[in-house]
């Protein structure tokens, strides 16, 4: 699987820290040329740095992965930068925690801004960028266990994954001609900066996880990798969920 992405080009976006930073991490050390991108400019830039400096080819892109502009900028600035793109991570999404009979107009456009339009549009300018080569290519998508299985007050994010598993599943129909498939992962509980901000994180997930831990970046890593190496070219309008089994079980962390 390794060998598959060296000298591959790949966009991951929402990168600067937890998963996304892993992800470019392990396609850097993999031998992938990797355009990092976040929000953050700081953030993203550190990021990028570090991974150049320890890992290999990793360039910085920070910016709003929601704005189309910028989205098509970073397909172009990859190809430039590389000679073609290969594979494209739609890794950026916000949390907004909000009581379903308060939450605000505000809070629901947002997150269907960032974690819809950021994704569907990122598909769509790397699927066209990959038609134009003629060479194929991966696309994953990020959703969450939330698209599967309800959390309390996480109405808005969970509907919003659960329209990207339907997203892949219809792109499907539509760019499988052209010789590039699509996937999504479904993260459960995982160990990022965000999460261990609670010191009961560990603890409660532990509890009632399956297989007894929560997840670290390195476990979602790894599947992503796999979705969009060579290995997986046959695998396309799939889900991954990737949660120790919590979803199996279904046990609420109140």
């Amino acid at each position: 699987m390794l060998n598959s992405l060296k000298n591959k080009t790949a966009i991951v976006t929402g990168a600067g820290q937890g998963i996304g930073l892993e992800i470019c991490r392990e396609l850097a050390a993999a031998g992938a040329f990797v355009l990092l991108n976040d929000i953050d400019e700081k953030l993203c830039n550190d990021a990028a740095h570090k991974i150049a400096e320890e890992h290999g080819v990793c360039i910085s892109m920070p910016g709003d992965s929601s704005n189309k502009e910028f989205i098509q900028q970073m397909v172009d600035t990859a190809v430039e930068k590389f000679g073609q793109l290969h594979s494209v991570i739609a890794n950026a999404g916000i949390t907004l925690f909000g009581d379903f009979f308060t939450y605000t107009e505000e809070s629901f456009y947002r997150v269907m801004q960032v974690n819809l339009g950021g994704t569907f549009f990122l598909a769509q300018c790397a699927a066209n960028q990959m038609r134009k080569q003629q060479t194929g290519g991966s696309i994953l998508l990020t959703s969450s266990v939330t698209g599967h299985q309800a959390h309390k007050n996480l109405a808005a994010y969970g509907m919003s994954k659960a329209a990207i598993e339907m997203l892949a599943k219809n792109l499907v129909s539509e760019i499988s001609e052209f010789g590039i498939n699509i996937n999504t992962i479904a993260p459960g509980a995982t160990l990022t900066e965000r999460t261990l901000e609670d010191p009961e994180y560990i603890k409660t997930w532990s509890r009632i996880t399956p297989m007894g831990r929560p997840a670290s970046v390195s476990d979602i890593a790894s599947a992503a990798l796999f979705l969009i190496s060579d290995e997986a070219r046959h695998i396309t309008g799939q889900s991954l969920i990737i949660d120790g089994g919590w979803t199996a079980m279904s046990t609420s962390p109140y």
